[in-house]
């Protein structure tokens, strides 16, 4: 078995940590991510360092918490990545769909990129590149070769019956022109022309568009979910009324602007709601389909048996849960999310790691993977111990997550979440309230503690263990990437 295998990221966008059948999940279809769990190793408290695409993913791959990655809101420009590193220990680097890098035209470490961006939103380099444009990805070319553009908000607000939809759009371009179809297409090709003889091991990164919203299913996928029982979290105006003053000018906001065309009610009817649920899934059961295609493709070609093959998501969507829906909050629905790495030759598998771990510890791990050096100290930390078998032993007392104020998140100071093994405490900084859960009596997170009396200690605990992990991460690691 070669030293350095190849390394295959796949990063779904906006995808619950309950969504794979064979993690518990039975209503989900996912046969192909199932194998992946049966014959590798799943974490299942695997947390986001931020919850939206930009800061959690450029947390990724720098290794660093938002507030010292320096990206902090959607559209943040870049640093230098760790892809550079695995450059220089030979790899050869491709990223093949969404990124949500910035600038979205620069390579970032990678020899090939095919750029495939948000399901919406035609996106302009921004201003501070000093040459700001309209950007066409690889989608958006693919989409014009055939007469055709993509279908953006107002196509889909316009729909008569936009409000009872909540988002869901059935398909109706050509079924390969959908966007998580045509990325697995993307991928596929890169693979099946790629060299007989790879003379240097491969980093593929595959970016998918969804499940992130809108909910637009080839419609076929979501027949069977309609009827079935999705496990849907109740709602009631209680919870929403007792919520922080910053989650109810999140909800307001997000009814506002119809993010993503989600013509949002957060008392949807219970038939609105199963129709949602039904089309998210229905959206992860064709990425599932994907993936087999793509492990299928690298079977075939010779180049999976020294493969190390990594699912995941960048966070997940609250789909009408706290009377939320998609990110921005701290709900274990938007933070916590599937991590699956599959190398039955290297470790055992059909193995549930339940120790809390951060999603940005992907890149220590990938870089371990691969014998490849940091270029520079990473507050990340591997995952390998607890692939190899022994990593409980070091594992995280808690686990982080923050959000800057960005176009949804306005009134807010700065939101920080600290979470335990059985606590959770969420403090909206700048606006003297927050919320803390036992989850332990209250996994769904609806009953809040944060001015229970009888919490008060465990509420003073998790608020210094924020703030000393904020000094500490802040004092050690801000400026990491000068000279790099």
């Amino acid at each position: 078995m070669n030293d350095q295998p190849n390394i295959v990221l796949i990063i779904t966008d906006q995808q619950r940590y309950e969504t794979i059948g064979a993690l518990g999940y039975p209503h989900v279809d996912t046969p192909h991510l199932d194998r992946l769990v049966t014959e590798g190793v799943a974490f299942s408290q695997c947390h986001v360092t931020a919850p939206s695409c930009g800061p959690s993913r450029a947390s990724l791959f720098t290794g660093h918490f938002p507030h010292n990655s320096g990206v902090q809101r959607n559209n943040d420009p870049w640093p230098r990545l760790w892809v550079q590193d695995l450059r220089e220990a030979g790899y050869y680097c491709v990223n093949v769909g969404k990124m949500h890098a910035d600038p979205y035209s620069h390579m970032h470490g990678f020899h090939e990129r095919f750029v495939v961006e948000n399901k919406q939103r035609r996106l302009a380099e921004p201003f501070w590149t000093g040459n700001p444009h309209v950007f066409d990805d690889e989608w958006d070319k693919a989409l014009a070769a055939r007469g055709f553009e993509r279908p953006e908000k107002p196509d889909y607000i316009a729909w008569p019956d936009s409000r009872e939809r909540q988002g869901c759009f059935e398909w109706k371009l050509p079924e390969d022109l959908h966007p998580d179809v045509y990325v697995g297409d993307l991928a596929l090709r890169w693979i099946k022309k790629a060299p007989d003889e790879m003379e240097d091991p491969l980093f593929l990164q595959i970016g998918f568009p969804g499940p992130h919203p809108p909910f637009d299913p080839i419609e076929h996928y979501a027949d069977s979910y309609l009827e079935r029982d999705l496990n849907i979290m109740p709602v009631t105006e209680a919870e929403m009324d007792g919520q922080p003053e910053t989650l109810k000018s999140l909800r307001a906001r997000i009814e506002e602007r119809k993010a993503d065309s989600i013509d949002f009610d957060p008392l949807a009817s219970d038939e609105q709601r199963q129709r949602q649920r039904a089309y998210y899934l229905a959206n992860v059961t064709m990425i599932d389909e994907q993936v087999g295609r793509i492990l299928a493709a690298l079977e075939q070609r010779g180049m999976l048996d020294n493969s190390v093959v990594i699912f995941t998501s960048d966070h997940g969507d609250c789909l009408g849960d706290h009377g939320l829906v998609e990110k921005w909050n701290m709900y274990d629905s938007s933070v916590r999310v599937p991590l699956v790495v599959w190398a039955p030759e290297r470790y055992q598998g059909n193995r549930v790691v339940e120790a809390l771990t951060q999603w940005f510890d992907i890149g220590p791990t990938v870089l371990e993977l691969a014998g490849a050096k940091q270029a520079y100290p990473m507050e990340a930390k591997s995952l390998l111990p607890f692939m190899e078998g022994d990593g409980e032993t070091d594992q995280r007392q808690y686990v982080f997550s923050e959000h800057a104020p960005d176009p949804m998140l306005q009134d807010i100071g700065y939101l920080y979440m600290v979470r335990g093994e059985r606590y959770k405490l969420v403090d909206y900084r700048g606006k003297g309230e927050g919320q803390l859960f036992d989850l332990e009596s209250d996994p769904n997170e609806q009953v809040d503690l944060w001015d229970d009396p009888g919490h008060g200690e465990t509420r003073r605990r998790l608020e210094r263990a924020l703030d000393d992990w904020l000094v500490s991460s802040t004092s050690r690691y801000s400026g990491w990437w000068v000279n790099k």
